[in-house]
């Protein structure tokens, strides 16, 4: 049998484990063109969470770490038509080419981008609307931040909620025992914590760079 390779195989996933649309496709294209394209979530990545939005009936939804805007779209299309997405990010250039794609989609009216500190962002929604009011969390930006994003989301999704984590392997470095990074301690140290909490139900799957998939239990 002739060998597979491993981008070949990913490129198999693509082709027919994936339901993009052409407005996705065309901004996954423009978004791998630039020299921080690899940072865009993975369309399998993009339709498992869409999968758990629709299984899970989930109406409103947060977003940390919105880039291109790629995911964004993936959970604002899972959405129904009267659901809400708000995602926060600092990068107003980035957060431009999202917008445009967003529009060219028919969903901008269903995305409330929120530009600034996530932190402060997740602790005002908290404070505005108290515990529970989101569905579905996803949380792929700054990895140091992880746990303080984790904690929030936590109390923002409602019992039943889930939260999705990209990039928990970290390139492999948080199996690396002597590499003790900044970011690679604190995706480490949250691993073990969400194994060990039982707040919650978890499983991480090796998808892309590693994803890990929070049940906030009742």
């Amino acid at each position: 049998m002739k060998h597979i390779t491993e981008p070949q195989i990913r490129q198999y996933a693509v082709e027919f484990g994936t339901r993009q649309t052409d407005v996705q496709k065309r901004l996954r294209e423009a978004t791998l063109a630039m020299p921080q394209g690899n940072m865009i979530t993975s369309p399998p990545a993009g339709q498992l969470m869409a999968f758990l939005i629709r299984a899970i009936g989930a109406k409103r939804a947060v977003e940390v770490g919105t880039f291109t805007g790629y995911s964004a779209l993936a959970i604002a299309l899972a959405l129904p038509a009267s659901g809400e997405l708000v995602t926060c990010d600092a990068n107003e250039e980035w957060s431009g080419i999202a917008r445009q794609y967003w529009r060219e989609a028919d969903v901008a009216d269903r995305i409330t981008l929120e530009l600034g500190d996530a932190v402060e962002t997740l602790d005002r929604l908290l404070a505005g609307e108290g515990e529970g009011g989101f569905d579905f969390a996803y949380i792929d930006a700054d990895k140091e931040n992880y746990d303080a994003y984790y904690e929030r989301c936590l109390k923002l999704i409602r019992p039943g909620g889930i939260i999705c984590f990209d990039n928990m392997f970290w390139g492999r470095s948080v199996a690396d025992p002597e590499d003790n990074r900044p970011d690679t301690v604190a995706l480490r140290q949250l691993n073990l914590k969400i194994r060990d909490d039982e707040r919650v139900d978890m499983s991480m799957i090796p998808l892309g760079d590693g994803m890990t998939f929070v049940l906030r239990r009742g």
